[in-house]
């Protein structure tokens, strides 16, 4: 009896001086219901035939009909296959790039060198999308700068980098790495600033050189938070950059760069099929948070990563 009493004061204690902060947290809360779970009603659209001027009520409700064209059209699944595709690349490219690029930084030993060089390729990181659409289309167009360099150096035809499927994927690879390996690059180093020095020590005097230090020591050293970055971003697999492509691609690379977010955003909101749209957007959210439960259980098995 008396050690409950004692438990009541300890929380009324607590709640006296922690009041403040969950009152700080109102605002957020309603703003995350208002926008975050409130517009999750729309989601009944992806079983209708939603007719706006019927509303939810008096609109016709169709089943998994427009999860079973989701499947049966050929558009829709490419766009799902594109996805994918783009997706893994970008993750394969985001890991190791930065992983090696942290490396070859972290060799240097001009501390003033390494920091400008560690801002320099931070930097894209701030810009956003829209801004760097504009230039690249101007960079990587026929007459672009690249093409002209292209030419110059090795006496080939100019690319339409933004108008071949094949060249667009690679395109918006190899920029999306641009703008975001300088983060990653920040991780890594942070991760390589906790190896033990003593390791280095053992392994010189053992008679390592440079190479051998880093595939015996560092890399082992870093392989949890790679494997961490790697698992957590399995997450992320159908999320390829709304951003990005919707600002660099044309429908001469439909076929190749549509994915599942621009074409929910063509067929939604431009074409009007907003149950269609729903029923896709739906799928991919189900997906994605199956891959995000999957990716936190692989990053505990494998890295001992836990959340809580």
């Amino acid at each position: 009896m008396r050690s409950d009493s004692t438990s009541r004061l300890r929380q009324a204690s607590h709640l006296r001086r922690s009041w403040p902060l969950h009152l700080m947290m109102i605002p957020a809360v309603l703003l995350t219901a208002l926008f975050a779970y409130l517009p999750m009603g729309g989601l009944v659209m992806a079983f209708q035939s939603y007719k706006p001027w019927l509303g939810f009520t008096g609109s016709p409700w169709v089943g998994l009909d427009n999860f079973k064209g989701l499947f049966m059209q050929e558009d829709s699944v490419q766009v799902i296959w594109n996805t994918v595709i783009i997706s893994v690349m970008k993750l394969l490219a985001g890991i190791g790039v930065p992983l090696v690029f942290s490396l070859l930084l972290n060799e240097i030993r001009h501390l003033a060198y390494k920091k400008a060089v560690q801002t320099l390729v931070y930097l894209p990181h701030f810009l956003s999308w829209i801004i760097l659409s504009g230039i690249l289309i101007d960079v990587l167009s026929i007459k672009g700068i690249v093409n002209q360099a292209l030419g110059y150096a090795f006496d080939i035809q100019p690319i339409f980098f933004l108008g071949d499927g094949d060249w667009f994927r690679v395109s918006v690879v190899v920029t999306d790495v641009w703008k975001e390996f300088g983060f990653g690059t920040i991780v890594y180093l942070a991760s390589l600033a906790g190896v033990n020095p003593a390791l280095y020590e053992a392994a010189e005097i053992d008679g390592a050189n440079r190479l051998q230090m880093t595939f015996h020591v560092t890399l082992p050293a870093i392989a949890p938070i790679t494997v961490v970055l790697a698992t957590l971003s399995l997450g992320n697999i159908l999320n390829a950059g709304f951003d990005q492509i919707y600002n660099l691609y044309t429908p001469l690379v439909y076929d190749k760069g549509d994915i599942i977010d621009t074409y929910v955003y063509r067929v939604g909101l431009l074409s009007g099929d907003f149950s269609f749209a729903t029923a896709v957007g739906l799928f991919k959210s189900i997906v994605s948070f199956a891959l995000i439960a999957v990716s936190y259980r692989l990053a505990y098995r494998l890295a001992n990563y836990r959340i809580f």
